[in-house]
């Protein structure tokens, strides 16, 4: 029996993990709903937040889904812990990847920077995060929403995406920084923009591996199939092999249009793209 997953984000940037665990659970089958309608949601108040979230879950629930990955920090800061009891099958959230990243011992070399939204850089769940890891206070924030809107529009390396960016950097020390964290999933679109902006390229963090693996911890838990049964390996997901078979796409409750579905393709093929620049700077 294959294991039907929903991966909820405001928009596209859920896609990243998507992309990660068509991957990493090859016997699993997703439905991706991308908010689009209320996008982006790191400038909305956190009541708009939870009634948007809790639509978007009542949708996955209806669709059959035999879990949740709420594939979005913003959402995950507001809502997911009041949501997670009151729902029928396993819910996951994201969380930046901030431990990881200490773990790693990146401070020793460098400070570390937290890219995200504005709900989640001034939202009390990062913050008590790092009040429970960042004991040496290697870590600083930044809020960069416009990203959001760039991967919405599938505008990944324009010059206006290198100017932002510059312009939000302005005042940091970016040869202070050995590591970041991409605490908000359309960031990962950004890696080789952002990797731009510095002399030392940085090492970059993101809970998307972590977060899959927690999900399948919940359905073994649960007693379900969680899609590890077969290997196949890396794929190349942006010419739609092993993507149309596997994964029913909506925008706000309603099916992907031929427009929209062009835009999902250049933002896979954008995230292959990025898995090379992984893959590259793993073996260094």
């Amino acid at each position: 029996m294959s294991v039907r997953i929903g991966v909820f984000d405001s928009g596209l940037g859920g896609l990243s993990v998507l992309h990660d665990a068509l991957q990493m659970l090859p016997g699993a089958s997703f439905v991706y709903y991308a908010d689009q309608d209320h996008v982006p949601y790191g400038e909305k108040t956190d009541d708009e937040l939870r009634g948007y979230v809790r639509e978007s879950l009542s949708f996955l629930i209806d669709a059959g889904v035999d879990a949740i990955v709420i594939a979005c920090n913003t959402a995950t800061t507001v809502a997911t812990k009041g949501f997670r009891s009151t729902l029928p099958v396993p819910v996951v959230g994201m969380e930046p990847a901030v431990k990881l990243a200490i773990d790693s011992g990146m401070g020793a070399i460098g400070r570390i920077l937290v890219a995200a939204t504005p709900v989640t850089v001034a939202g009390d769940k990062l913050h008590v995060l790092l009040g429970h890891v960042d004991l040496a206070h290697e870590v600083d924030l930044v809020a960069l929403p416009g990203l959001v809107r760039f991967a919405e529009r599938g505008v990944f390396e324009a010059p206006e995406v290198l100017g932002y960016l510059a312009g939000e950097f302005g005042a940091l020390d970016l040869g202070a920084y050995s590591a970041i964290v991409l605490g908000c999933t359309h960031f990962d679109y950004f890696r080789m923009a952002i990797r731009s902006c510095f002399g030392e390229p940085p090492r970059f963090f993101n809970g998307n591996a972590g977060t899959i693996r927690q999900l399948v911890r919940k359905l073994r838990a649960a007693g379900l199939p969680c899609g590890l049964e077969e290997d196949i390996g890396p794929l190349c997901l942006s010419d739609g092999v092993g993507f149309h078979e596997r994964v029913t796409c909506y925008s706000s409750g309603r099916l992907l249009d031929g427009r929209q579905m062009a835009l999902v393709s250049r933002c896979m093929e954008q995230l292959d793209r990025v898995g090379r620049l992984c893959r590259t700077e793993a073996v260094r």
